[in-house]
This record gives structure tokens, sequence and C-alpha cells, in this order.
């Protein structure tokens, strides 16, 4: 009875799921249903994954909507053929969303995590720095989908071809979005083999839908999209690929830094 008091004032207070009296339970912001201390320690580190991967979705999608809603403005503004259709945006949701709700909460924990210090508990979710790094993000994929659309009309190769190759980028470079908003620590590589079932089939899926718009002649209709060359996929490829590549080298500098 006379630790609830304490529980109550504690900033985490914790009590004995069986062992603890009632009392103590309500008081308490955390209940041990195993009466087992060594939980404390897997709670610590659940919660600073799920802290984690919350940021990392907030990131991706602040990021992947910059190009999108630039893509869609831009042209209108300076008269170009449209970019975007609905059903582009629906079919970039159909990746988005379960990137979102599936991929980022099923991320392992960070390498480290439990060698950080304790956050402040009045550092909000989304900070200026997660603000910050994201906008760069989404404004370096406007820039390459911009040039690749402008060049394409330049070049005079039609609305149909320039609308295929910047759109096919901006897929490939959500995907990129995804691979290296996974760790905002590692690169790349270091995060291919941790275990996510749920990224592969995201990426698969994206990849496999994306091939039946490109050489299916029905669903290039519905797209309102010309024939790819396989030249035109590779430079759509290097391009979505390049969108991410300097946030990449920042990961490996700051983490040589710190060794």
């Amino acid at each position: 009875m006379n630790d609830a008091p304490a529980l109550k004032m504690a900033h985490i207070g914790i009590a004995m799921g069986s062992r603890g009296t009632d009392v103590a339970r309500e008081a308490a912001s955390l209940v041990l249903t195993d009466d087992n201390f060594s939980s404390i320690v897997e709670s610590v580190r659940l919660g600073r994954r799920i802290f984690d991967n919350l940021r990392k979705a907030i990131a991706y999608l602040l990021a992947v909507h910059i190009p999108i809603a630039g893509i869609s403005l831009i042209p209108v503004i300076l008269k170009w053929p449209l970019v975007l259709l609905p059903v582009h945006i629906a079919f970039l949701h159909l990746i988005i969303d379960p990137a979102c709700s599936i991929v980022f909460e099923a991320e392992p924990e960070e390498s480290g995590v439990m060698a950080r210090p304790p956050r402040d508990a009045r550092k909000p979710l989304f900070d200026a720095k997660l603000l910050g790094w994201s906008s760069l993000q989404g404004l370096g994929i406007l820039l390459i989908l911009l040039a690749i659309f402008g060049v394409s009309l330049r070049r005079g190769q039609g609305e149909a071809d320039a609308r295929a190759l910047t759109f096919t980028t901006l897929v490939i470079a959500n995907l990129a979005l995804i691979l290296t908003n996974r760790s905002w620590e590692d690169t790349i590589l270091r995060t291919w083999r941790s275990g996510n079932r749920a990224l592969w089939w995201v990426m698969g899926g994206g990849l496999v839908f994306l091939g039946g718009v490109l050489f299916n002649p029905s669903m290039r209709e519905l797209f309102h999209f010309s024939r790819l060359h396989w030249n035109d996929l590779a430079l759509c490829l290097a391009a979505g690929g390049l969108s991410v590549v300097w946030f990449e080298v920042l990961k490996a500098v700051r983490r040589k830094q710190r060794t």
C-alpha cells in the first residue's frame, strides 16, 4: 500500500503483476505480468525499436510525398503535360501504404539500440532534424524527376515517353527511399541481410506490378505510357538509385566519424 505514492510520482512506476497489490498496479505506469525484472530490459528495447520505426515511417512518408506533390503541381505551373494521373497515384499508394503500415513496423531494432543514453522525455516524435533530412530526400528525388521529364520533352520524345520515364524513375526512387530509411545509422548494404519478410513482399510486388504496367499493352494504354526500351529502364534504375546515394554516403561518413 505504501508503494503506491512512490509509483505514482516516479517517471515510470513499475509494479509486479502477480505479487503486487491492486493499488500498486493501478498506480504504476508499467506492470510486469511475469514478475521478472529482466522484462524491464526487454521492454526498453521494444520501446526504443517502436519509437525508431515510427520515426522512420514518418520520415519516409514526408520524403516520398514531396516529389509526388511537386511533379503534380510544377508541370501545371510551367504549362507542361501532366505527369501523374489518378491511376498513377493509386499505383504509388499500393506501395506507400503497406510500406508505412507493415514494412517499417516489422523492422528489427537498430544495432547498438541499448547503448544509447535515455532520450529526453520531452523530445517530440517529429522534430526539426527529421523534417530537414526527409525534406532533402524528397527534394533530391523531385529535382531528378523534373530533369528527366523536362529533358525528355525537349528531345521531342513525346508526352507518353516522358511520362513513362518519369513515373518509372519515381517508383524506383520510392523503393530506394524505403531501403535507405530502414536505418538512419547503417547503410543499405549493412541492413540488407536483416530479416524483414514484409520488405521483400512489398519490394517484389512493386517491381512485378511495374513490369506489368510497362510490358502489357493494355496496361500501358491505361497508364498513358509508351513502350520503354532496356536502355530507358537502365536510365530510370540509375536515376532512381542515384536519388538516395547522397544520404547513404552521409550515413557512411557519420558512422566512420563515430568509430
